[in-house]
């Protein structure tokens, strides 16, 4: 079985914790980027409308293409981009971080965890859109 989607929007990253004693005195735990939740959400919610099904339980291979905006510094007065440009953004936020909180947002839902991930190709490219391309395969044994 394989289950794709597409999510819309600015991939936000996770994955880096804040921790504080709360006003109860216990310590709590936070995620210390910025957007991560409202992400995660769309996420979940992505994936819920393209499987409907009980979170897969064994290996899987995972793809995750993210698409992010060219900084206007990229293109000259015409709108082209520059020669100077570089091809790819090799730029915060990072590609495992915006894998992580993606990953996350599909524990539950996709897989019961993501140990079970056996496979993972990760791309981060620039493109007149944003959002992730996700793409998830059963594989055998």
């Amino acid at each position: 079985m394989t289950i794709s989607f597409f999510v819309a929007g600015i991939p936000a990253p996770g994955g880096s914790k804040k921790a504080f004693v709360g006003p109860t005195g216990k310590i709590v735990v936070l995620d210390d980027a910025k957007y991560n939740k409202p992400w995660r959400e769309r996420v979940a919610l992505a994936a819920r409308e393209a499987y409907r099904g009980a979170p897969l339980g064994g290996p899987l291979a995972v793809r995750m293409e993210f698409f992010v905006l060219r900084p206007k510094s990229h293109f000259n007065t015409k709108g082209e981009v520059r020669r100077s440009a570089p091809k790819y953004p090799a730029t915060r936020p990072d590609v495992l971080k915006l894998a992580r909180s993606t990953e996350d947002a599909l524990t539950g839902i996709l897989w019961r965890d993501d140990a079970q991930t056996v496979d993972l190709c990760i791309d981060k490219c620039y493109c007149d859109s944003t959002g992730v391309l996700v793409k998830v395969m059963e594989l055998e044994g």
